[in-house]
């Protein structure tokens, strides 16, 4: 599965958004972190079982 670097480099800086988020949660206490944790992972599940899919194999 081919990626190209404009997609890899939007993966890339995806996560850095969400690191820096959960820095931001972190600091403002246990609650806020576990908070931003769970919305993360219900963005992620989203991005992954979204219909259609983001990733279309046209071969």
């Amino acid at each position: 599965m081919p990626i190209n670097e404009k997609k890899l480099n939007v993966n890339l800086l995806d996560r850095l958004d969400m690191i820096e988020r959960i820095r931001k949660a972190k600091e403002k206490g246990e609650k806020e972190l576990e908070e931003q944790l769970d919305m993360e992972e219900r963005q992620i599940l989203r991005k992954l079982y979204q219909e259609p899919l983001v990733r279309q194999d046209n071969q």
